[in-house]
């Protein structure tokens, strides 16, 4: 197969939010497949700002700022910019490069960033987050979340506190209008890029559509959407991607498709 037929009659399920899905979906469009966009995470702003607006007046005084997603990146640098100009002082981690990239607009380049696997873990394997004693840490996320980087940098010796940015939110659909995507032969696959994700979708597909939605295959960036589509009863092999990125998604589908098509 050549790249622009390598996911020929391949309909795929997009379920980034909507502001992030467009590069993703014409990747796959741009491979021959067909992108069916369904957002199962609606991204808003805070509830309550007051915490957010205390953290900007006295951003100068930490030594790192992690931002765990895209969205940690927008949403924390708006609300930041528009009051002023980042702190020459602080360095700025990210979990993937995708965040990395993120912050260009914003004239701003990523101190530490992993270089493969784009997740916590291979974030704090970096050398440079080894010893944390003594410094200040703030992580930009949104609510709830793993804990995993607080745990560990405050393990390490580390000060560490959250900025809460943004809220995710599950879409509020009639899981009846949905039951035509989860019917045999609609859909080929679907590609899931976090836990939520996942957990929203098959919310979304409600009683009647969740046993039709356990029949579809799943590509997933990380084991722990592996294990969870195991526990909700997913019946087919789920295809783990090598990391959250773009091309790592069209990657695994390309390797989806030729497996199915053999």
């Amino acid at each position: 197969m050549t790249p622009e037929d390598a996911l020929q009659g391949l309909r795929v399920l997009v379920t980034r939010p909507v502001d992030q899905a467009e590069r993703l979906c014409r990747l796959i469009e741009a491979a021959g497949g067909t992108a069916v966009r369904l957002p199962t995470i609606e991204i808003l702003d805070p509830l309550d700002t007051t915490r957010l607006e205390t953290v900007t007046a006295t951003l100068s005084s930490y030594d790192l700022a992690v931002f765990v997603s895209v969205n940690a990146v927008r949403k924390g640098l708006d609300f930041i910019t528009a009051r002023g100009a980042w702190p020459a002082n602080v360095r700025i981690a990210t979990v993937g490069a995708r965040s990395a990239q993120a912050l260009e607009p914003y004239g701003l380049a990523v101190d530490l960033v992993p270089q493969h696997q784009y997740n916590s873990e291979a974030l704090l394997a970096l050398n440079e987050l080894q010893d944390m004693s003594g410094r200040r840490v703030l992580i930009f996320r949104g609510n709830g979340g793993r804990e995993q980087l607080f745990e560990t940098l405050t393990g390490r010796g580390a000060t560490v506190e959250y900025a809460e940015v943004y809220r995710r939110a599950c879409p509020t659909v009639d899981a009846a209008s949905l039951l035509p995507h989860w019917q045999p032969g609609a859909l080929d696959v679907i590609t899931i890029t976090s836990n939520e994700t996942l957990q929203n979708l098959f919310d979304m597909a409600g009683a009647v559509g969740q046993p039709l939605l356990r029949q579809l295959p799943l590509v997933v960036v990380s084991r722990r959407q592996a294990l969870l589509a195991e526990r909700l009863g997913f019946s087919q092999a789920v295809r783990v991607a090598d990391n959250a990125s773009d091309e790592a998604l069209v990657a695994a589908l390309c390797q989806f498709r030729a497996e199915r098509g053999a």
